[in-house]
């Protein structure tokens, strides 16, 4: 007799999800897609009132959620909220900031500011969510929203591109480290998505035939592309990955 196995769940019952910059875009998706599969949710961005819009809409589906207006940027601010809330067994961190401009043209303000958001403040945040579930011996799931641009160049990108390429870089360190605790840690690298970050791409013709040119599927990607592979990452059906990275580009990278 042939003994079948079965397909690891998808469902998230019982599991407190943090998600950073859900209060629009990818994160937002990210957060209705855990939600739907049954967690926790706790969505930190820095705009009051689209959280406090957000939560209304999540209560008229019959989900929980709880928000908290925080820079994580403020890293020793992010710690205090983190130290005053449970652990968590799910962190999707979705803030991100894009400037672009040709390299010769990048201002060292500019270049701050992406880096202090797409990578100081994404590190300090996984360092901390790492710990509380170290702390609480949670086999838990961390995410990072990356990008297609961390394994390729883009014109005006450098800045962006380069940022993303370090959050690859910390994401596979801390896997190795993370792993003897059962956490795992991975990240999602879409193509072009449309939100309110790329509506500056967006509204460029010449950069949307740029898009089109180079997603093989033809299409560029919308909010729910990325809902699945968030699924998939935080639950069990995921259970061996650890240390990459997830493509949600269309194709772009394939050659």
């Amino acid at each position: 007799m042939i003994d079948l196995p079965r397909t690891p769940s998808f469902r998230l019952d019982g599991r407190r999800a943090l998600v950073t910059g859900g209060s629009s875009g990818i994160g937002l998706g990210c957060a209705v897609a855990l939600a739907e599969a049954g967690a926790h949710v706790t969505v930190m961005a820095r705009k009051k009132t689209a959280l406090e819009e957000l939560a209304e809409a999540f209560a008229k589906q019959g989900w929980p959620l709880e928000i908290i207006s925080n820079d994580i940027v403020d890293c020793d601010a992010t710690k205090i909220v983190l130290d005053s809330l449970a652990p968590f067994d799910i962190l999707v961190n979705s803030a991100g900031l894009a400037r672009h401009a040709p390299a010769t043209e990048t201002s060292i303000d500019d270049f701050d500011a992406v880096m202090n958001v797409n990578l100081r403040g994404a590190f300090f945040l996984a360092r901390e969510v790492a710990k509380g579930m170290i702390g609480a011996s949670l086999a838990g799931s961390i995410i990072t929203i990356s990008s297609q641009m961390a394994f390729v160049g883009g014109v005006d990108r450098s800045v962006y591109c380069a940022s993303k390429f370090a959050v690859e870089g910390f994401t596979k360190s801390m896997a190795i480290e993370l792993a003897p605790y059962k956490i795992r840690i991975n990240t999602i690298s879409p193509t072009f998505i449309r939100t309110p970050l790329t509506e500056q791409t967006f509204s460029r013709p010449s950069r949307v035939k740029w898009i089109e040119e180079k997603i093989k599927l033809g299409r560029v990607g919308e909010i729910e592309d990325v809902m699945g592979a968030v699924q998939f990452l935080a639950s069990d059906a995921a259970g061996l990955v650890t240390g990459t990275s997830l493509l949600v580009d269309g194709g772009w990278t394939a050659d």
